[in-house]
């Protein structure tokens, strides 16, 4: 997929004031800190578009950006830590999940892991989540230039032997590095078969 065209559109937490569903789209989560704006603006290959901090949990709204006009990324807020109050990561959770549950069209979520750490718990539960609700996801797992390929094989290997306690199958997972665009084509090609199947 060659991105012609990528623009923010705009964040909010209210789901009745998301852009109509009339595009497909697909959502971006994983735990603070994980790589997530340094992914999204690797894929679009625009830097800085997505906002990036060292300051796990800066995302903090539903952000939406349009592609080549035809689909929307949208950027979630992390979960796990962050640094702001258990009343405010519980309505960031429940809001969400909401979006999540309820987004007519929403494809797919794409799950972000970071290849450099054992399967943690947050991650596990949140893709079992998924998987009870019936909400379609691809892995991703992060930072692979930062460590061996045989390490993050045996991360990755760690992980889905933990997902396969709940699911029969284990969802397409990608290895990528926002570093040096590792898995930027396979990952918009996935989008781009997704795109072609949309229908509201």
């Amino acid at each position: 997929m060659i991105i012609k065209s990528a623009e923010f559109i705009c964040s909010n937490t209210r789901t009745d004031k998301l852009p109509p569903p009339v595009l497909p789209e697909y959502a971006f989560i994983g735990r603070s800190n994980v790589g997530k704006s340094s992914l999204i603006n690797m894929l679009l290959q625009r830097k800085g578009l997505a906002k990036t901090s060292q300051t796990p949990g800066k995302t903090q709204l539903i952000n939406h950006f349009r592609v080549n006009e035809d689909w929307y990324l949208v950027d979630l807020p992390g979960y796990g830590y962050a640094r702001t109050s258990k009343v405010n990561r519980g309505e960031w959770e429940r809001f969400i999940r909401y979006y999540l549950r309820h987004r007519e069209s929403l494809q797919c979520v794409f799950v972000l892991i970071d290849s450099r750490v054992e399967p943690q718990k947050n991650d596990i539960d949140f893709c079992n989540w998924l998987g009870e609700t019936g909400i379609p996801f691809l892995l991703i797992f992060t930072k692979a230039d930062k460590q061996s390929a045989v390490k993050t094989d045996q991360t990755v290997a760690k992980f889905r032997k933990e997902l396969l306690k709940s699911f029969e199958d284990v969802p397409k997972i990608f290895i990528t590095s926002a570093e040096n665009a590792l898995g930027r084509e396979a990952v918009l090609g996935s989008i781009s078969e997704l795109n072609q199947a949309f229908v509201l």
